[in-house]
């Protein structure tokens, strides 16, 4: 039997994975890509192989759940913007989801084409070094406070 703080833990990392998963099954199809990279962030979350295949097969349509603080949030676009670039096509439904997605974070859309220009380099995610400094620019330059 799992306690309330780890079943609170759980829940947060399940809903980062549904927020993927929303993105990923927004246009009506995964693809393989898209699902290798949410596997791969589910197993940097610490969660089961099994416990993501679960979140993937299921049927439920995901709706965004909004991190409390900026540092979630702005970890969420990261892994976001992962899944647009897993299988190298960038599609217009796919900014469209996470300029609306920053929307509902308080923040201004232009951090998606930063972060796809910029961030990303070559579609390449920056080293985890460097990614807590631009995790600290993008507060400074795209929070609408």
């Amino acid at each position: 039997m799992i306690g309330f703080f780890e079943h609170q833990l759980l829940s947060y990392k399940k809903n980062h994975i549904k927020n993927l998963l929303a993105l990923a099954k927004a246009d009506g199809f995964m693809h393989d890509k898209e699902v290798a990279v949410i596997q791969k962030i589910g197993k940097k979350y610490g969660l089961k192989e099994r416990q993501v295949d679960e979140l993937i097969k299921s049927e439920e349509k995901f709706a965004l759940n909004v991190p409390n603080n900026i540092h979630d949030k702005i970890n969420l676009l990261y892994d976001l913007i992962l899944v647009v670039l897993a299988d190298g096509v960038i599609e217009k439904n796919e900014i469209a989801f996470c300029e609306e997605v920053v929307k509902k974070f308080d923040l201004k859309k232009e951090i998606v084409k930063w972060m796809i220009e910029e961030v990303f380099d070559k579609g390449l995610p920056p080293i985890p070094e460097v990614w807590a400094d631009l995790r600290e620019e993008a507060k400074e330059r795209f929070s609408k406070k």
